[in-house]
């Protein structure tokens, strides 16, 4: 059934339900470790170059608009690519797919590196974004075909604990390598990586033969589909906020579009032999609920890596790596609690878990919904650290209960679409932040400078005091309306983290959906 049933060992005495050993062999912790520096290496580089864009768009000549397209161009070829993959794998095997997509991953990165101008770099990051979003999803499939039961507890926590310190490290990682070394590094750091992990996949992954005809059997409805669908409605809800959404004709063209792709998706669930990607698994009542919850988790993991840069650099003026620092500390409880995680998902039922886990994030959250102008990086510690906890018992029980959802032969579908719907929910986070921040800082600007009257003696001796320190009325009202944009840009965060913190509290009835993860089976740890 698997390429772990092909290399157990001969008269293995015991095997799981699966078929496969009750304890891996050290091939198959290899090829676990490998997939997990995959899905690592492919996190790591959505955000590791948040912090190095303001210097990178100086040196290849890119505007501030088009930079972003620097980041969004990995997310959008990301978010297409992780729902095939599981196709892909069935075609070319699983260690010839890795091996493919790792190479070529290396190759895009080192374009990037090199880059002397924006079209080099958009190439070298859509390239990064195809190659390195099938690392992450495979890192599931390899934990679910050759793990047995009792073991993939291990393989989940090692698997959630990088995926989870990947978009925290990015900044981190990005922001020191850009102010001590260049920020070509922040892209060549994945030579040495890249090396490491086909060595890794060449010793502990078995060769398979390639199915090429699966390429003439396609859902190649479902396939263009997925392009333009996901790709369309990720563009869409990078750039709509920028473009004024509807009045902008590109953006009404790249909605009719994604809506097409939609359409020619569902297509394919009727009319292939074998769709693309299995969308029948969301009606399953387990799996759907996790979907759901993973898009929220999403929100939070790659919302709060955003807002949290943002408020520091705007209001506390710290430079990328200070920032960077702060984001990180979410990573540390996820590498206190990885050693206890496989304990946890045996005794600890699962509804419980996402439950508390969903609340702390909550609770996180809630915490920031009370920044002022003085605040800095020392305010998102609390926070920050509880928002680790919440996660990684979010994301660990989420991966255990999508991959004992589904069956062995279904696990690539859903772990295509769990690790889709959880980047999705990044996207959706990243639009509604920037129409949040759009709308809510006019909306408290009027707020405050309602508040003002010009008649007021109090206000008129505050303006005539600043105009003697500033040495003028002019200077003085310009200071006003700075102190009032600033004042208005710190509700709006607090009403960012609001949002987050009501978001989460709504799916938590969803923990209701899951099923018990099957007991009496031992945690090995190895």
């Amino acid at each position: 059934m698997s390429a772990a049933t092909a290399d157990a060992p001969h008269g293995a005495a015991a095997t799981s339900r699966q078929g496969l050993p009750e304890r891996a062999d050290a091939a198959a912790w290899l090829a676990v470790g490998a997939g997990s520096l995959g899905a690592m290496m492919a996190t790591l580089d959505i955000s590791i170059v948040n912090s190095s864009l303001p210097t990178i768009q100086g040196e290849i000549g890119a505007s501030a608009t088009e930079g972003t397209w620097i980041a969004t161009a990995y997310l959008v070829a990301e978010i297409v690519i992780i729902p095939l993959s599981a196709w892909l794998e069935r075609m070319l095997g699983l260690r010839t797919f890795l091996l493919i997509a790792t190479i070529l991953f290396t190759g895009f990165s080192m374009l990037c590196g090199i880059s002397t101008n924006l079209t080099m770099m958009i190439i070298g990051r859509v390239g990064q974004g195809f190659t390195g979003g099938a690392l992450i999803p495979t890192a599931m499939t390899i934990i679910a075909t050759r793990l047995p039961r009792s073991q993939q507890p291990i393989g989940n926590a090692l698997f959630g604990v990088t995926a989870i310190l990947g978009p925290v490290l990015g900044p981190l990682v990005g922001g020191w390598l850009t102010e001590n070394v260049s920020w070509h590094y922040a892209f060549f750091i994945n030579l040495p990586i890249g090396i490491m992990l086909v060595t890794l996949l060449l010793v502990a992954m078995p060769h398979r033969k390639a199915h090429l005809g699966e390429l003439f059997n396609a859902d190649w409805m479902g396939i263009a589909g997925l392009a333009l669908g996901l790709g369309g409605l990720t563009v869409v809800l990078e750039e709509g906020q920028r473009e004024q959404w509807f009045q902008s004709r590109e953006i009404v063209i790249l909605s009719l579009v994604s809506a097409l792709g939609f359409i020619l998706l569902f297509a394919g669930q009727v009319f292939a032999k074998r769709p693309v990607i299995k969308l029948r698994l969301l009606l399953d009542r387990q799996f759907g609920s996790v979907a759901m919850m993973g898009i929220v988790v999403g929100m939070v993991l790659y919302g709060t890596s955003y807002v949290i840069p943002q408020f520091l650099a705007a209001i506390a003026d710290y430079d990328a790596l200070q920032a960077g620092k702060i984001v990180l500390l979410s990573g540390i409880p996820s590498l206190m609690l990885m050693p206890f995680t496989p304990l946890m998902i045996r005794h600890i039922d699962i509804r419980i878990a996402v439950a508390a886990g969903l609340l702390i994030m909550a609770s996180s959250c809630w915490l920031d919904t009370t920044l002022s102008a003085q605040s800095a990086g020392g305010a998102f510690v609390e926070s920050q650290l509880l928002r680790g906890i919440g996660t990684i018992l979010c994301f660990l029980f989420l991966n255990q209960a999508a991959i004992a959802s589904v069956s062995a032969e279904d696990a690539g579908d859903a772990a295509g679409l769990f690790n889709a719907v959880r980047n999705l929910g990044g996207s959706f986070a990243l639009a509604g932040i920037a129409t949040v921040q759009d709308q809510r800082m006019w909306l408290h600007s009027r707020r405050i400078e309602a508040s003002l009257d010009a008649n007021s003696g109090l206000v008129q001796d505050y303006l005539a005091g600043l105009g003697q320190m500033l040495g003028g009325a002019d200077a003085a009202l310009r200071a006003m309306a700075g102190t009032i944009q600033r004042e208005a840009l710190v509700m709006t965060f607090n009403d960012i983290f609001w949002l987050l913190a009501v978001g989460i509290a709504i799916v938590v009835p969803l923990v209701l959906f899951l099923r018990p993860l099957p007991k009496g089976q031992a945690i090995a740890m190895h």
